[in-house]
């Protein structure tokens, strides 16, 4: 017998008691026999005994060491940024990353006036830092590219996985702390960040939005400073037109927090909890039946 998964497996010596209690009952039981043998007239006896219940009898105490056992059982069973938003950034996706189940293929597309597929769906946690860390700095936001680019990905990769139910489920994590550039004639272009997000809904394509960033951020360009704030509105649109979550973090800890969340979500992990509530009640409830089965037939406790 495997002691693994017990949280405190030395309980388990209180077994013994039970042993020694249904032994201690046995022993009683053929010294009362043996007492009354002895001392009795076998043929009044006979007569004025009621009749005996056979089995029944017992069954009390058979009642009550199974009630232990489950009690006895139940002891043992048993988760504007400094320093800058792009460090903040690969911080928490890389933390993000780490965290997930072994299992899940993850890939990485960037997008700046282009979007890029830095790495192809995959279980090579170690690409994806590496790919995360080599992220840099460039202008324009083309958000509809990004999403583009990610479903051809997605799509690539279901392929060489698809079965007989269909591609294999996905999502995509869009984190963006700036407003759509490119195309300049809007999110509802057919290369829009809006357009996109239709077509994900349609392709069962759930996309996790993040605006990242407070309000009053800026860059320095040719020597101006530019305001960037996170784009809010357009953010909570892409994730309601694909079916997906709707995320605002102003700061590395709440970006943290979000990607802790999306784990959750995505991924799945392995926890040991307490399961000893519906064994209490289930040995506490045998133990009352015993009791109540003794007083029945014996009128009195075994």
């Amino acid at each position: 017998m495997s002691l693994a998964g017990f949280a405190s497996p030395w309980w388990l010596l209180l077994l013994a008691v039970l042993g020694a209690l249904v032994v201690g009952y046995l022993l009683a039981q053929r010294s009362r026999r043996r007492r009354v043998l002895r001392f009795a007239n076998l043929a009044m006896l006979d007569r004025v005994m009621p009749r005996r219940r056979g089995w029944l009898r017992h069954a009390p105490v058979a009642l009550l060491g199974v009630a232990m056992v489950l009690l006895v059982s139940l002891s043992m069973q048993a988760t504007d940024i400094e320093p800058n938003r792009l460090v903040a950034a690969q911080d928490a996706a890389k933390r993000f990353v780490q965290q997930m189940t072994p299992g899940i293929n993850l890939g990485l597309v960037a997008f700046s006036g282009t979007a890029t597929t830095l790495v192809m769906p995959t279980t090579d946690r170690t690409a994806m830092i590496q790919a995360v860390d080599a992220l840099k700095l460039s202008e324009a936001t083309a958000t509809g590219d990004g999403l583009h680019a990610a479903m051809n990905a997605i799509d690539s990769f279901g392929k060489m996985l698809s079965g007989p139910t269909g591609p294999a489920p996905a999502r995509i994590v869009l984190m963006s702390d700036g407003k759509q550039t490119i195309p300049q004639d809007g999110e509802n272009s057919p290369n829009g960040s809006f357009t996109r997000a239709r077509e994900a809904k349609d392709a069962n394509i759930p996309i996790s939005t993040i605006a990242f960033g407070t309000q009053h951020g800026t860059v320095e360009i040719d020597g101006k400073q530019e305001p960037v704030p996170a784009d809010i509105p357009a953010m909570q649109e892409i994730a309601k037109l694909s079916g997906g979550e709707y995320y605002e973090a102003a700061s590395a800890p709440e970006l943290r927090r979000v990607y802790d969340t999306l784990s959750e979500q995505i991924g799945y992990e392995t926890k040991h909890t307490d399961a000893s509530k519906p064994w209490l009640i289930l040995g506490t409830l045998t133990a009352l039946i015993a009791a109540g089965w003794s007083l029945l037939i014996g009128q009195r406790l075994p």
